[in-house]
């Protein structure tokens, strides 16, 4: 999957070297594309860019306060360094954000800000919320070089606008982040996995509604595709964690309580925590290398519609059924099947891996209303009056 590296890497190892690269940029009005490590190029449409800003330079946990449940780095620290600082306390990114790397066949690990800027969440986006609601406060650089700050650095804040939210999912259109404080929270100690094998994917979405309506606390549902450890039929999961007494206990009732919608079986602990940390990655869905792969956003009702619809040989539910993971040709028609399926079922949809050419030529994203619009292009124009940073990422012409 070509990714379209741009000629010229800028690597700048402070933040005042980053502002000074984005306002030399603007003054001589030359596009840069935005990275950290640059391990989602074949993300989105390809930037057209003469030169590449990467924050991989400015690297490093500058504040952790395990009580105070808050951990700030620089955009460029890697997620594993990250993870690493917060495990050695017990503590999580409460978002579980995936990395990807293997998807996009990348050799470095992603970075925090990267992270951030795509609003990445893994499985626990249920019930943890998405990985811009753990965004306490930002730093960032806008298109004219001016560096400038929201939120901060406690988690009772109501300073300013919430430019926070503005920039997590942003792709680095608005604003390079260049330091973010995220909230954190006690990691679970244990994991337990109850897995239904099931007729169909709408089976399986009924036995993942089900133990999500229950009172055991689920963390994680998901519906791997059929063949599964190389048996027919899909495999319905649903994650519980906690202290390792409580997981047993509320297992063993839901194992019960599902009993009657299928085989049913307990996964423990390592196992369970394997199982869920692939399913982060998409790695159940089985995505040939030069498949193209699509997310789609949809009510969890919905989902096996939208796989029907789509007609891809290769699917994986997740959020309970609301999120559709879709891999197969990568094709204009293809593409046209999966865009006129998710908004049949009143989704949305993102071609979230594909060749450039492709990447290039179709919508990576829905259109947005017109007033929605009309706001998004204002607010550029102030954070990116020159239209510098990431041109056309998510969108032609924006």
């Amino acid at each position: 999957m070509s990714g379209g590296v741009q000629g010229e890497v800028l690597a700048p190892a402070t933040e005042a070297d980053l502002s000074a690269a984005i306002a030399a940029a603007a003054a001589a009005g030359e596009p840069l594309a935005i990275e950290g490590n640059g391990t989602k190029r074949a993300f989105l449409r390809p930037v057209q860019a003469a030169r590449t800003l990467t924050t991989r330079g400015l690297s490093g946990i500058t504040l952790y306060s395990p009580s105070e449940m808050i951990v700030s780095a620089w955009t460029g620290t890697p997620l594993p360094e990250i993870e690493a600082a917060l495990a050695e306390r017990g503590q999580h990114l409460i978002a579980e954000p995936p990395s990807f790397s293997a998807l996009f066949g990348a050799a470095l690990p992603p970075t925090i800000g990267g992270l951030v800027s795509t609003n990445l969440s893994g499985p626990r986006r249920i019930t943890g919320g998405a990985m811009r609601d753990h965004v306490m406060g930002i730093r960032a650089a806008g298109g004219t070089g001016e560096v400038f700050r929201s939120g901060g650095r406690v988690l009772k804040n109501v300073t300013g606008l919430d430019l926070c939210k503005l920039l997590a999912g942003a792709h680095g259109t608005l604003g390079v982040i260049t330091e973010v404080t995220l909230k954190v929270l006690p990691g679970p100690a244990s994991s337990g996995t109850v897995a239904v094998r099931v007729a169909d994917l709408a089976a399986g979405v009924r036995v993942l509604s089900a133990g999500l309506g229950s009172p055991f606390g689920v963390s994680g549902a998901a519906v791997l595709p059929s063949g599964t450890e190389g048996r027919p039929g899909p495999l319905a999961l649903l994650r519980i964690e906690e202290f390792s007494d409580s997981v047993a206990y509320r297992t063993g009732r839901l194992r019960a309580d599902l009993a009657p919608l299928g085989e049913v079986a307990v996964i423990e602990d390592a196992e369970s925590r394997a199982l869920w940390a692939a399913v982060r990655e998409a790695g159940p869905l089985g995505a040939a290398p030069d498949d193209a792969i699509w997310r789609v956003s949809v009510r969890p009702t919905a989902g096996p519609k939208v796989v029907a619809a789509a007609g891809m040989a290769r699917a994986l539910l997740d959020w309970g059924g609301g999120l559709v993971w879709l891999a197969g040709p990568a094709t204009p028609e293809a593409h046209a099947r999966v865009v006129a399926a998710a908004e049949a079922a009143g989704g949305s949809f993102t071609l979230f891996r594909a060749p450039e050419p492709l990447r290039a030529a179709v919508a990576v994203l829905p259109e947005e209303p017109a007033a929605l619009a009309a706001i998004g292009r204002r607010v550029k124009a102030v954070l990116d009056p020159k239209g510098i940073l990431n041109p056309g990422r998510m969108r032609a012409g924006l």
